[in-house]
């Protein structure tokens, strides 16, 4: 029979327990300090672009409403009546000034403020009705990213996401300053913990052998196409894995594309995109190569912890819904100013990795998971790389870098988990009056 470990215990240099990933205490744990104590990615400003739009979302697994009010300022509150709990909004988005609950019919304005409730002579005239708004969440944004925290000693947005912010800048700036619109959640849920999937977003180890399927459509081209140099030696290439702070990686693809037209070369072929090619070649001419390179993603995995991934040109939000289950939602984004060709383009991206790449790594999450139910077998493995001198680097900035098949992103990003999970933190939500 296992012992209690402790924190310290369980996340050691070179591995960790298996009851970080499968342990319902631990899980609920993080839902309160992981998901309330750092910066959770909520939503992009694009997704609620008009006075008065709203979504709904979670923070974990508290229910949200991410609000951009009359005056184009958005904020994010819990969505639930202060009444008798019932959540007060049960749409994915939509416009709306007030929100009613669907239960006793208490009304809210979306700036969290209690409106009325249905006949009012039966509450005390002594009621503070103030006590009854909604409570919001401290929020901020950067580029159009919305996050939000319940912690007050929370250092700013832009401090907590340090080295990702400026790659984030470069993910983004690729299309010369033009906007990014958000598009078209494609939903997926797999039987495993959150965290098999951020461990993933960082793991240049696997894709040789775990998307041998999608490789070969490439390489039965007889050319380097995307993503077949994971299974050419990948510890002696030019791509990097890196730690970048506060619980944040990154994988670099970048190498590998050298060229303008480098990465629509690359591709691997999908069905219409020969006719999309030649319309595009036709009517931009000299142009072409550096506007079909804005169809593919950037080649970047840039994984914002604890929940959000850019990767190629998409974004992926991981949404925990239990210790075993997971939903992990795809997002395709459109470019304002570019050409409709391109746009359509980047739509059809959403049949590449997320519907052919995606569905192999559910499976090993899943798989990793029911291994780790195996109570006699306790330890996860994260040592590749570990103590081989002049296998990594850290630079001014104090990112750490390694080979892209080094498991270093695991060994540092646990260590910010376990400081939040070990942190006494003070979480707060506050009224809107």
């Amino acid at each position: 029979m296992e012992q209690y470990l402790s924190l310290d215990e369980m996340v050691q240099p070179h591995r960790i327990h298996r009851k970080l990933y499968t342990e319902k205490e631990i899980f609920d744990q993080e839902m309160i300090k992981v998901f309330g104590g750092t910066w959770v990615y909520l939503a992009h400003e694009s997704e609620i672009p008009k006075p008065n739009d709203f979504k709904t979302g979670y923070m974990g697994k508290r229910p949200v409403i991410i609000v951009r009010d009359n005056n184009g300022s958005f904020s994010a509150m819990f969505n639930r009546c202060t009444h008798r709990g019932a959540t007060i909004c049960r749409e994915e988005k939509g416009n709306s000034k007030v929100f009613s609950c669907p239960y006793h019919g208490w009304t809210f304005k979306n700036t969290g403020e209690l409106a009325g409730f249905p006949w009012p002579s039966g509450y005390s005239k002594d009621m503070d009705r103030s006590d009854l708004n909604l409570s919001h969440i401290r929020v901020d944004s950067y580029r159009g990213f919305i996050f939000g925290t319940l912690n007050r000693e929370a250092p700013d947005l832009l401090t907590h996401l340090g080295p990702a912010a400026e790659l984030m800048d470069q993910w983004l700036d690729r299309y010369d300053g033009k906007n990014i619109i958000v598009r078209n959640p494609n939903r997926m849920v797999y039987n495993g913990n959150w965290k098999l999937s951020y461990d993933n977003g960082a793991d240049g180890y696997h894709v040789a052998f775990s998307h041998r399927s999608l490789l070969a459509v490439g390489q039965r081209l007889g050319e380097n196409k995307d993503m077949t140099y994971f299974a050419q030696n990948p510890d002696n290439s030019e791509m990097t894995i890196q730690y970048l702070g506060n619980g944040h990686t990154f994988v670099d693809q970048r190498p590998n594309y050298k060229n303008v037209g480098d990465k629509w070369k690359q591709q691997r072929p999908q069905p219409g995109r020969e006719i999309l090619e030649e319309a595009i070649r036709n009517k931009f001419g000299e142009q072409a190569d550096y506007l079909l390179d804005q169809a593919i993603g950037g080649q970047m995995n840039l994984c914002i912890f604890p929940n959000l991934l850019l990767i190629g040109n998409q974004i992926q939000v991981i949404q925990p819904v239990d210790v075993n289950r997971t939903e992990l939602i795809w997002y395709s984004t459109q470019i304002e100013g570019l050409p409709e060709e391109i746009n359509v383009l980047r739509l059809r991206s959403q049949e590449d990795f997320p519907s052919f790449g995606e569905p192999d790594d559910m499976t090993n999450f899943e798989e990793c998971h029911f291994g780790l139910t195996i109570p006699e077998v306790e330890w996860v493995n994260i040592g590749r790389g570990y103590r081989i001198d002049g296998r990594q680097t850290i630079d001014e900035k104090g990112v750490i870098k390694g080979p892209v098949t080094d498991e270093l992103p695991m060994r540092n990003y646990f260590q910010e988990w376990k400081r939040l999970m070990k942190t006494n933190l003070q979480l707060t939500a506050v009224s809107c009056n």
